[in-house]
């Protein structure tokens, strides 16, 4: 393990997120440097257990047997944590979780409405212990404190996010319902917004003395994500259908076949335009009358298309690439195999390998995308086993804890 860095290294979070929305958030806290505290029930985060899982697994707590307690979903999201056990059911260890929030900058969780209320440890009760301190959850949608909403009560998972913030409806091939996203957005982008959320909240707080309650509905981020969707409809009543594989008003912008693959080319604009029509052997193209700008494009696509295609499939996506790179914008479909090869993903360590505790291969997860020059930011601890911290955490703390008996 290497020293915690990063220029959040002064703030301490307490996280009682799980799944994949809250912690994610988290995480890229804890690769700024942040003491991210993962407060887990005794059974653990139910996301440990789920898929990709390595050689040496166990059930959620196992260390001690040699085993490794979590997959490969888990690790990725937490990352740099440490782990304590506390079963908020319990009185004693609530007033650990209290204890802690008495001097952490932040405190984190993703239940539904009212949940950390009734079990005594919601925002009114910790206030009092700590004023500075920030309060940050993330519900499906929204907390009443910043706003009432009819489905306020409501469970949501990342597709209802998708689903009811118009972005399934926009992806897809044409004459479909639309698709939900390949990734987790409807988690990972509130996450995202709950990170910058917290940062400003604990910024205002250590200018003013004053801690404040902050929430992320996992709707309205996806509306946010989705802004296009509304600025459509809003400046025009025009609702967007199914995008397909290309932009909706400008052209080329999107993906085109090629012999081994597909690959990404937009050039919207003339002098990319004219790039692409002299790489392509096809100057004639930019003079067309139904070329002569990207909005004529778009309502000539099948030609501007089959035009293109006709290039691209003629060859693989690295000759393409070759063709294009520094012209046009342009970038292969990559799968994770491309990824793992990519030199610019190792150049900029991209790519986290570490090791794991039991009898396990060398694994590895997505690095941190925040790069800074002066307070290096990463991965500098492995993903907790469960409760792995809690004897360190609390002596650190100072805290004794006393026996519900």
């Amino acid at each position: 393990m290497s020293a915690r860095v990063g220029p959040l290294a002064d703030v301490t979070i307490v996280d009682c997120t799980m799944a994949l929305a809250g912690p994610f958030g988290t995480a890229l806290l804890a690769d700024l440097g942040a003491d991210v505290i993962k407060v887990e029930p005794p059974s653990g985060d139910g996301s440990r257990p789920v898929p990709p899982l390595p050689e040496d697994y166990a059930n959620p707590g196992a260390e001690a047997s040699g085993g490794v307690d979590y997959g490969g979903y888990f690790a990725s999201i937490n990352r740099n944590k440490r782990s304590i056990v506390l079963d908020l059911k319990q009185a004693a260890d609530r007033e650990v979780l209290l204890k802690l929030c008495e001097k952490a900058d932040a405190i984190v969780e993703n239940m539904r409405v009212g949940v950390m209320d009734r079990l005594g440890v919601g925002y009114d009760v910790i206030k009092v212990r700590n004023p500075r301190i920030v309060y940050g959850c993330i519900r499906g949608f929204g907390d009443p404190r910043t706003g009432e909403s009819p489905y306020a009560e409501w469970p949501a998972y990342d597709i209802v996010a998708q689903s009811m913030s118009g972005h399934v409806h926009i992806t897809g091939p044409a004459g479909t319902v639309g698709h939900p996203s390949g990734v987790s957005v409807g988690d990972i982008y509130p996450g995202t917004l709950m990170a910058l959320g917290l940062v400003s909240a604990i910024h205002h707080a250590q200018r003013t003395g004053e801690g404040q309650f902050v929430d992320v509905g996992m709707y309205d981020a996806m509306l946010a994500f989705s802004e296009t969707i509304l600025a459509n409809y809003g400046f025009t009543r025009h609702e967007l259908g199914p995008r397909g594989q290309h932009h909706p008003n400008l052209m080329p912008f999107g993906i085109f076949p090629t012999s081994d693959g597909g690959v990404a080319i937009a050039a919207p604009g003339p002098a990319h335009w004219a790039a692409l029509c002299e790489v392509m052997g096809r100057p004639d193209l930019v003079e067309d009358e139904r070329t002569r700008n990207t909005f004529v494009r778009r309502r000539n696509q099948e030609f501007v298309e089959g035009e293109i295609k006709a290039w691209t499939t003629a060859r693989t996506k690295r000759e393409v690439v070759e063709a294009l790179g520094g012209r046009v914008p342009c970038g292969p479909v990559n799968t994770a195999a491309d990824i793992f090869a990519d030199p610019h993903v190792k150049a900029r360590g991209m790519i986290s390998e570490f090791e794991l505790p039991g009898d396990n291969s060398k694994v590895s997860i997505v690095g941190s995308p925040i790069k800074y020059t002066a307070t290096p930011s990463g991965f500098y601890r492995r993903p907790p086993t469960l409760g792995e911290h809690t004897q360190e955490i609390l002596e650190e703390f100072g805290i004794r804890k006393e026996d519900d008996s």
